[in-house]
């Protein structure tokens, strides 16, 4: 068993029994404790596992995402994982290239993306990364930048730079708000900005927001409407509000 065969393994015997020792680990793969100590290490780095004394637990919320973004993960977890599922059905063809924006919801559709799916995948988001990591047909490329530490997202002149050098068959945005006067908005420019680049970057741009947050508008836009493809989202939208935006050109998928 290759190195990244058997830390794949271990995060899902990990995430199984919940808690498991250096040892049993040592004894379930035939090797060392320092083999072990050293899958651990490289697990945690990616945010798979969590080390505990003698072992490793799941890291089931990312131990690393800080408490805003925790938060939001447990705002509407039901409609988040619905929209996430059916946002898997807007991905491009085997071979295609995405990116996929910072948030809860996007995080969610990372982690139900079909296995056998070859796609090359650029994100700035830790949490996705982290997700997308043992897929073993994704081509990740984490982008560079400053990471924030309320959305565990890297931002600013790299990141934004960074996306100017990219086309993408699909991007995948998560939002703060979406009005039909102010568009598509969110509360800080730093995030604003990466989110005008990933919009830039895309030659289809879908979007995944609850529907909570239809109606919000957070003080900076970063994309009118008309830059929208494809929004994914629960059954709370407001009939009027889905006409509204279909009218405009928009894909309406309700999860």
């Amino acid at each position: 068993m290759y190195a990244e065969e058997r830390q794949q393994a271990m995060a899902r015997l990990v995430t199984e029994r919940r808690r498991l020792s250096v040892a049993a680990l040592a004894e379930e793969y035939a090797v060392t404790t320092e083999t072990v100590r050293r899958d651990l290490s490289v697990l945690e780095r990616a945010g798979l596992v969590r080390r505990v004394h003698g072992g490793a637990v799941p890291a089931s919320a990312l131990a690393s995402v800080e408490s805003e973004l925790d938060e939001r993960a447990a705002t509407n977890t039901a409609a988040k994982e619905r929209i996430a599922a059916a946002a898997v059905g807007q991905l491009p063809p085997d071979g295609s290239t995405v990116i996929i924006d910072a948030g809860s919801t996007t995080a969610r559709m990372a982690s139900a993306i079909p296995p056998d799916l070859r796609l090359s995948a650029y994100t700035h988001a830790v949490p996705v990364a982290a997700r997308l990591l043992f897929l073993p047909r994704v081509d990740l490329h984490l982008l560079p930048g400053r990471v924030r530490h309320t959305t565990q997202a890297a931002v600013g002149a790299e990141t934004v730079s960074a996306l100017e050098l990219l086309r993408a068959d699909v991007v995948f945005l998560g939002t703060n708000g979406l009005d039909t006067e102010h568009g598509l908005s969110t509360p800080d420019s730093d995030e604003a900005a990466t989110k005008r680049a990933i919009v830039a970057a895309a030659r289809r741009v879908v979007v995944l927001s609850d529907s909570s947050k239809i109606g919000a508008a957070s003080p900076i836009r970063f994309a009118q409407l008309d830059a929208v493809d494809c929004l994914v989202t629960d059954d709370g939208i407001e009939p009027d509000v889905r006409r509204d935006l279909e009218a405009i050109g928009i894909e309406v998928v309700v999860a």
